[in-house]
């Protein structure tokens, strides 16, 4: 296993689906079970709702409390060898790249000395619902928000605070994302890729379609592949440009048992680690500690390593002996 630095989104929501509040002793003691002391990432997430903002996402998403404070406190994101990835997301109704670039400022101020790693939107080439690229005016955000946090990091002294955005996976589970990559195309490195020094991903092979187990792996390297050989040259982001996979996981429910997720997720940890010296893969975070509402049947409700009450599943023992194995040594 190759030393990669691996991390976890602790938070229960996901989207829509809210379940119990999220338990801060919980949360504490299976994040330190799982990074054993090693250095660790922990994945946040603010959302910027524009003016006016949707009522809807105002009501889940409650923007201006995340602001002030994120699931756990402050200094608890730079205790025990971990380390802040703030995601800043870009959600308004219609465009507002000049409050979005407010938003960045809020949030370097409130977050710039936590955080170690900052991206800027999320999947911007994914055009769902409730997902960035989505968005009026994303691909705008993406790049003057870029440059944006750039200077603002800089000045404020936060010269350590790595700065990055995400993609979804390979364009044929997305029905095409051409244009998005046109776009960084036509930059200039000095306009964009100058100011990014890691690359993103979202990696779901197999969680919202059937997919056989004996295909997976494939599936996790041609994603990485695809981003690191096709993708990344296109943004003009070259191979010293490391990859995180920002996001990785696998649900159960109805028709996937706790031991098929265990299973499912430890060979895309492996297969990650094993083409990670050759892909230039650095982080590798799975998404995440405990499913948003184990009641519920749908994907997105049942992507932790726990159950929505904490109760581990096998996937958590698997991937803390898989993170002890293939994460940096202790220091």
């Amino acid at each position: 296993m190759s030393g990669l630095t691996y991390g976890i989104y602790a938070a229960g929501q996901v989207a829509t689906t809210v379940g119990p509040p999220d338990d801060p002793n919980a949360i504490d003691d299976l994040v330190t079970r799982l990074s054993g002391g090693r250095p660790f990432v922990v994945r946040e997430y603010l959302h910027f709702l524009g003016t006016p903002a949707d009522p809807e996402k105002v009501r889940v998403l409650e923007p201006e409390r995340r602001m002030r404070e994120l699931t756990m406190p402050d200094e608890w994101y730079t205790a025990g060898n971990r380390r802040l990835d703030l995601v800043l997301c870009y959600l308004p109704v219609e465009r507002d790249v000049d409050g979005w670039l407010d938003f960045i400022g809020q949030a370097v101020r409130r977050y710039g000395a936590v955080a170690r790693l900052l991206q800027i939107t999320l999947e911007p080439n994914f055009k769902l619902p409730w997902i960035d690229g989505s968005s009026p005016g994303v691909l705008d955000a993406l790049i003057a928000g870029t440059r944006h946090a750039r200077r603002l990091l800089d000045a404020a002294g936060h010269r350590d605070v790595r700065l990055g955005f995400s993609v979804a996976e390979p364009p044929e589970f997305l029905g095409g994302d051409e244009e998005f990559w046109a776009h960084l195309e036509a930059l200039s490195p000095a306009d964009f890729a100058a100011h990014v020094d890691y690359m993103g991903l979202g990696l779901y092979p197999d969680a919202f379609s059937p997919v056989p187990k004996s295909a997976v792996a494939g599936l996790t390297e041609h994603a990485l592949r695809q981003l690191r050989e096709q993708n990344m040259p296109r943004a003009h982001l070259g191979p010293d440009v490391p990859i995180h996979v920002a996001e990785n996981g696998t649900p159960t429910g109805t028709d996937r048992t706790a031991d098929d997720q265990a299973d499912r997720l430890g060979i895309m940890i492996r297969t990650v680690a094993a083409t990670a010296a050759r892909l230039n893969v650095t982080h590798h975070e799975l998404f995440g500690l405990r499913d948003a509402d184990s009641t519920r049947p749908e994907p997105m409700s049942q992507f932790g390593l726990t159950s929505s009450g904490y109760q581990p599943k096998p996937a958590f023992d698997l991937c803390r002996k898989l993170i002890g194995e293939g994460g940096p040594s202790m220091r």
